[in-house]
């Protein structure tokens, strides 16, 4: 597969969401000890990432999807994870030889993000505006990330996008943490910054129940202290 796709960042309540696509026709020019992004260490990660960015045979998309995106009524998370991942491979194809996809369909493998692998594949491929003259072949596997080198170049890429996002937040408005729910610093940022400021961050994803539980707990104690 000439090109994978990965997504970093599709559940935290804090923060933007990435994808990633890393296009190679020939995948060896990949630099060794790539893996699925969750099982490198944040060093590595972006050793592997500079790397991958470094080199003129490899072309990379990446797509952010920021929490207004997020939070609009018309759309979801499956419907925006497929027009990021298709816009991840439009960027990454831009910077390909025309002639190259003049001739040949060009195949790539998704990470898949649906329970259905095959559904999500034609989703992506339908969102896809198609810069290649002979066409796109989209697959998309679960655990794609952990078993394709170019799949996981992708998800490497999207996750240091993820965490540079994540770290100049961090250095503007103090520590957030990871951005989970699951998170107690995102949990306890997001309760002090409402406390203090009787709103949401400006990055936060109103529409996740973790913001809107968050918000009418702080109002509440502000009913009850009257």
């Amino acid at each position: 597969m000439p090109f994978g796709v990965d997504e970093a960042g599709k559940g935290p309540a804090l923060g933007s969401m990435f994808a990633a696509a890393v296009y190679c026709d020939d995948r060896d020019v990949l630099p060794e000890g790539i893996a699925d992004s969750k099982r490198l260490e944040p060093d590595r990660r972006e050793e592997l990432a500079a790397a991958i960015r470094a080199d003129d045979r490899v072309h990379v998309g990446v797509t952010e999807v920021p929490p207004a995106r997020i939070d609009e009524p018309a759309t979801d998370m499956n419907s925006l994870t497929v027009d990021a991942h298709a816009e991840a491979i439009e960027s990454a194809l831009e910077g390909c030889d025309p002639a190259r996809l003049e001739t040949d369909p060009v195949s790539g493998l998704c990470d898949a993000c649906d329970t259905d692998a095959d559904r999500f594949a034609r989703r992506v491929a339908d969102a896809c505006a198609d810069p290649t003259a002979a066409g796109l072949e989209i697959e998309a596997r679960h655990g794609a990330d952990d078993d394709s080198a170019v799949v996981g170049a992708a998800s490497i890429v999207a996750k240091v996008e993820r965490d540079a996002h994540v770290d100049a937040l961090a250095a503007e408005y103090g520590p957030v943490g990871s951005g989970y729910p699951s998170d107690p610093t995102t949990r306890e940022f997001l309760e002090t910054y409402v406390d203090e400021h009787g709103t949401l961050p400006p990055f936060a994803r109103e529409s996740w129940s973790t913001c809107e539980d968050v918000l009418a707990a702080a109002q509440q104690t502000g009913l009850e202290q009257f």
